[in-house]
């Protein structure tokens, strides 16, 4: 005669052990991956900001460079998108924001060229980002199909 509380048992702790292991795999994905995946997403967003913000200055020494404009008015973002009219007497020189709240002035030729420079370079990082996105989402796609064979094999 065969002991069917034993099995029970059994049944019983490999259920429990199943259920801590979707919890662990749970856990990994909702308070390591996605938090991670969203802090490299922000990031790269971040970057493809900064480079829309130098193209719109490219664009603007272009047409100053085009029109040879040598003085020029404007409307300035003094902040929170409040502009202010401003009167630009000289525009032989332009002072570029280079980071860490540094700026720098420069012809715009040297402006163009520096801007060139720093969206290469900020490409490169995005595309890095970009990349280690898709490697977080390879593991929480990992993870979810760890999970859903472990629900099949029950």
């Amino acid at each position: 005669m065969q002991d069917t509380s034993f099995s029970n048992t059994d049944t019983f702790m490999a259920r429990d052990n199943v259920a801590t292991l979707l919890s662990k795999y749970d856990e990994f994905i909702n308070l390591k991956l996605k938090p991670n995946l969203k802090t490299v997403l922000d990031s790269r967003d971040t970057i493809y900001s900064t480079i829309s913000e130098y193209q719109k200055l490219k664009a603007q020494i272009q047409t100053i460079q085009d029109c040879n404009l040598k003085e020029m008015k404007t409307m300035t973002d003094i902040g929170n998108q409040f502009y202010v009219q401003a009167h630009i007497p000289d525009t032989q020189y332009i002072f570029v924001n280079v980071g860490f709240g540094l700026h720098v002035q420069f012809t715009l030729e040297e402006a163009m060229v520096f801007i060139d420079k720093n969206v290469e370079r900020l490409d490169k990082i995005a595309d890095k980002r970009s990349a280690e996105a898709d490697k977080i989402r390879a593991h929480i796609k990992l993870t979810l199909e760890a999970m859903n064979e472990v629900l099949q094999n029950r």
